[in-house]
Order: structure tokens, then sequence, then C-alpha cells
């Protein structure tokens, strides 16, 4: 049978979500668990591949397995042996022909940031601390500009190695709050550091060094030299993971462009 799992985790203790030769992952806690219980290794195939230092308060990863054994008891089984910065949320069996990355329909990301005259050691590691003031209305302004379907070559890393770098946003906004300020970002899917390199631009646009005008140019010229900067990993949360195209249309209306994978390209 095939087994679905919700999960969330802080990630600033792992190299990332996929298994690495040494270190710690997020993969590898789950995988170890699996042997444990199935004598054997398991594989676990997820919704996305977060970086290092990256959390997520909702992510998504399935695995096959023999072994008969009801939702709440795999929840139970694998709360129990995980550490404390990983929690299964939710367990659910599914039908062979699901799987969760090419079911995955679209994303939303969160990146937090704080502001204030001096970092403050407690967010370490959750938040990215911006000293300058910012222009909020400037950098959302510029956020608008990427919604809708664009080549991201522009504003990816260039080791992005996808035949299509064409992604659809649906969402991409600045949202005030008591510390600083959230960019919310919710697409087809994203490249490699592409919100990273995004929230890097508005930052730049909030500060008064880039003009939110740029953004049509910048899309259309897909040179990465002209966006040289990348935010900070610990400021990025995978928020929402959609496996169905309901999903997508009850948020952003029936009209939208949907993109169902036929390959792994879209992360």
């Amino acid at each position: 049978m095939r087994i679905l799992v919700n999960i969330s985790y802080q990630g600033s203790q792992f190299l990332g979500f996929q298994i690495q030769q040494q270190g710690r992952t997020v993969q590898q806690q789950f995988e170890k668990i699996l042997k444990r219980m199935h004598r054997r290794h398991v594989r676990i195939h997820p919704s996305s591949r977060t970086d290092r230092g990256v959390h997520a308060y909702e992510q998504f990863f399935h695995f096959d397995t023999e072994l008969n054994i009801e939702p709440k008891q795999w929840k139970y089984a694998m709360n129990r042996a995980l550490p404390d910065d990983i929690y299964v949320n939710d367990v659910q069996h599914v039908d062979y022909q699901f799987h969760c990355r090419y079911d995955c329909v679209g994303k939303r990301y969160r990146y937090r940031v704080y502001q204030g005259s001096h970092r403050n050691p407690f967010e370490s590691g959750l938040k990215t601390f911006i000293k300058e003031d910012l222009d909020y209305s400037k950098m959302n302004e510029a956020a608008k500009h990427f919604i809708g379907t664009h080549d991201f070559t522009g504003f990816c890393s260039q080791k992005t190695e996808v035949e299509s770098k064409v992604r659809t946003l649906y969402q991409s906004e600045i949202i005030i709050t008591d510390e600083g300020f959230d960019y919310v970002v919710t697409g087809s899917g994203f490249l490699y550091n592409m919100v990273r390199v995004l929230v890097a631009f508005l930052i730049e646009v909030g500060k008064g060094k880039r003009n939110p005008n740029e953004v049509p140019t910048l899309l259309n010229e897909k040179n990465r030299d002209n966006v040289p900067f990348t935010a900070p990993a610990e400021g990025l949360y995978l928020e929402k993971i959609y496996l169905s195209e309901k999903g997508l249309t009850t948020d952003f209306g029936d009209n939208i462009k949907i993109h169902r994978k036929k390959s792994l390209q879209n992360d």
C-alpha cells in the first residue's frame, strides 16, 4: 500500500531535505525509522526538496509498504522516534497512482524578515534580520510584477538544471508584520533558489537601490548577473503544498493556468 505523510520541520539543524553522503537531513531521519520497521531500505518521495536551513510548515512525502498498519499508528510510531525538530501532522492511505511530486500542482512559500536596531539572538535561524528602513509600498509594487507566467532564468541559481525555467506565480505580495514583513509567494513550481533571489531583489527595492519598474525588463533579459544577490535560507518556509487542482482554483479562481507535471522538472 502507498502511504502519504504530512510533516513540519524546523530546518536550522538540517542540511536540507534530501539525503546526503554525510550530515543530518529530513529524509535521512524518516528512512532510518522505516528501515528499522521494515528491516530493509524504504525510499520516501517528497513533494519538494528544501535546502539547508529552510523550514516547512507543510511538506508531504509518500512511500510504499507491505506492513498493515493503521494511519494513526504510523503517526504515533514516527513521532515517537523522531527528533524534536520534526513532527508528523497526518498520515493517510492513498492510491498507487498517486505520486507526491507528479501530483503537486502548486506550492506556497513564506519568507519572514524582522527589523530593529540590532539582531535578536532568539530569532537566529528562524527569520532574517534587516536593519535598514524599507519602503514596503514599493516592494509590494515590485512583487506584483512577478505574478503571471514568466521565464525566471534571471531570478534563480545559475546551477539550475532544468529544460524550462517558465513558471506561473499566482500570488506575490509583501505582508507587513509587527516585527517587519513576510513575503508570500504561491506558484506552479519554483526553480533552485528562486524565492530567495526574489526576496533579495525586493529588499533592494525597499532600500531604494532598485526600482519596481525594472522587473519586466529583468524578466525579459534572463540574466542572473543583473540580480546578483540571494537572501539567506533561514527566513524561508515552505508553507503549503497543493496536491489537487481544486485547492488552487479555490484560492486563486477558475481562470488560472495550472501546470500538470509530466516530469520532475518543477521542483
